[in-house]
């Protein structure tokens, strides 16, 4: 095992640099894909009862992309539902093409009922698996599907070519209207209901009514190796995620290639993607893939249910074998899955900084004003819920995007007075004062010239309560240099970083209770947000931009907006 395990590392790595070198020769072959998405109201049954859901072309989930790096995708988008809708393609670069990244009011109005708007990007460097989503309220409970990037014509992957490959979308399923549950939430002030299961590529599994004729078959063969993409588009819950009596060799995350290593247990954050090599080396029978929650707000709701799909060997018809997971709250086996990966090449780390943030996130309480109703102030003792990034609760533009704003010089809309550090140090992870429980309200961005060197130290808070959050970053990949619980101490923290070897994510898992460290260079000119990836957080503020001037050359300046672009 272990030297089969050294051969795929070899390989990995001389076919990683065949791969670098085909990016530059990946214009030669690229193709433009054009796709009509038609977001509308589908009747969508499950957990016995039928729903008015939104999808894409009908589809739940909805279409999957498939395409190579250097292509370029021109995606027309026509609004048939009741509800205002943009799409974001999660962990596309975006390279000079703010304009079609998708979150509503930061590069976009969004797209109203009867609507169109034409989304147009070109896949740059990037190889594996991402996905698309709604971002505009909580549309993307049903409008998601995959992106899967395969490497340019004429390239293979840098291990040795699967025999098959399998897709796993996680999701996260209300027996109601998602977007009845969010309005009732900002209306109360309180939590949003949690979901009543979880789904793989949209079906719930055998363990919930109604469901088991519809479970996903996943078929392998014996003796084959499979490569697994798993995406975690759940809306609100991080996800533990295993196949009964299956080592599993991770070998790629967000589109990015990391040296191999095996686990038995994936943890996923909301938005992110791991490619897993499976080996058909088990008796022939039915296995489970199970998936279920890793819970680490202690005392918090959430869905304690477990999805499953069916790993099926040829002809078998065995009852499927059920895998255990992990506890809800177990941060140990979390953490050493997030802390495991390391990218396949050395890196260009950036090692001199312009920008050192320090930016602490976390829940918050409003207090109610006075004769304020009842009824909207739901929270623990009268209160509404609220989340911040250095004491500020973002909002959202409602008339204008960020971006639109910034290139048109519309004053009113934005400041760029985002904190560097929090205006007060605490013990961040300890007994917080309900002195600093409650933030301040604005739409503060944080300016960097084209080229800057960007560190982030990403501080957890125990104010209310501590959880993990999966924090991204639109337009850009970042390197993950180091993570620990905690308060961060740069005296001694600073010597865990790896500068060799770091994970290029688009996404990173800040743990319960601690901290993360990224590094990026600010080479993608636009407005670029930064949020938890935990839909109900984003709502409550947990969010800021980033506005990236433009560079001197002219691949280095943010496209004319298209002429389509919606108006609000």
């Amino acid at each position: 095992m272990e030297r089969a395990f050294s051969n795929i590392r070899c390989t990995f790595i001389i076919l990683s640099l065949l791969l670098l070198v085909s990016s530059l020769c990946s214009l030669t072959n690229a193709k433009t894909h054009n796709h009509d998405f038609v977001v509308q109201e589908t009747k969508v049954k499950r957990l016995c009862k039928t729903h008015n859901s939104v999808t894409v072309n009908g589809q739940f989930p909805g279409p999957t992309l498939e395409i190579n790096d250097g292509d370029t995708l021109v995606i027309h988008v026509t609004n048939k539902a009741r509800y205002n809708v943009t799409i974001h393609w999660h962990g596309v670069r975006q390279m000079t093409t703010a304009w079609a990244d998708g979150p509503e009011f930061i590069t976009q109005c969004p797209i109203r009922p009867g609507g169109s708007y034409t989304y147009r990007f070109t896949i740059s460097g990037q190889v594996g698996t991402l996905w698309w989503h709604a971002h505009s309220s909580w549309l993307r409970a049903t409008v998601y599907g995959a992106i899967i990037i395969h490497p340019p014509q004429g390239y293979s992957y840098p291990f040795p070519k699967p025999h098959r490959e399998s897709l796993i979308i996680l999701g996260e399923w209300w027996d109601a209207n998602p977007i009845d549950v969010i309005r009732e939430a900002t209306r109360t002030g309180a939590a949003p209901n949690v979901s009543d299961a979880y789904t793989i590529n949209g079906q719930p599994g055998d363990l919930y009514k109604c469901s088991s004729k519809d479970t996903i078959k996943v078929p392998v063969d014996s003796g084959e190796t499979s490569l697994i993409r798993v995406i975690n588009a759940a809306l609100n819950q991080q996800l533990f995620v295993t196949i009964a009596n299956h080592k599993l060799t991770v070998v790629g995350a967000d589109a990015s290639f990391v040296k191999p290593f095996t686990t038995k247990v994936l943890m996923l954050g909301p938005g992110q993607t791991t490619d897993v090599l499976l080996k058909a080396d088990q008796p022939k029978a039915r296995y489970y893939i199970a998936a279920r929650a890793y819970a680490s707000a202690q005392g918090a709701p959430f869905d304690n249910t477990t999805t499953t799909a069916i790993l099926e060997y040829k002809n078998a018809t065995s009852n499927p074998i059920l895998p255990p997971l992990p506890a809800y709250n177990d941060t140990a086996t979390a953490t050493a899955f997030t802390t495991s990966f390391k990218s396949l090449r050395k890196p260009l780390v950036p090692t001199e900084i312009d920008h050192n943030l320090f930016i602490t996130m976390g829940l918050g309480i409003n207090q109610c004003p006075p004769k304020t109703r009842a009824r909207n102030c739901q929270a623990p003792n009268g209160t509404r819920f609220t989340a911040s990034m250095n004491n500020v609760s973002f909002v959202l533009p409602s008339n204008i995007s960020i971006l639109e704003a910034y290139r048109q010089g519309i004053p009113g809309v934005f400041t760029t007075d985002f904190p560097a550090k929090p205006p007060v140090t605490f013990d961040y992870t300890g007994n917080v004062s309900r002195s600093l429980w409650q933030p301040i309200r604005g739409t503060k961005a944080y300016k960097l010239k084209y080229g800057s060197r960007v560190q982030i130290v990403l501080q957890g808070t125990n104010i209310f309560t501590a959880e993990n959050h999966p924090i991204h970053l639109h337009g850009y990949d970042f390197y993950i240099l180091a993570e620990g619980f905690g308060n961060f101490n740069p005296k001694t923290d600073t010597a865990k970083f790896n500068l060799v070897d770091p994970p290029l994510r688009n996404t990173v898992s800040l743990p319960v209770k601690g901290w993360a460290v990224i590094r990026f260079v600010a080479d993608n000119p636009g407005t670029w947000i930064m949020h938890c990836h935990l839909d109900v957080h984003i709502g409550w503020g947990l969010a800021t931009v980033f506005v990236v001037e433009d560079g001197p050359g002219p691949s280095q300046k943010l496209e004319k907006p298209p002429p389509d672009l919606p108006v609000c």
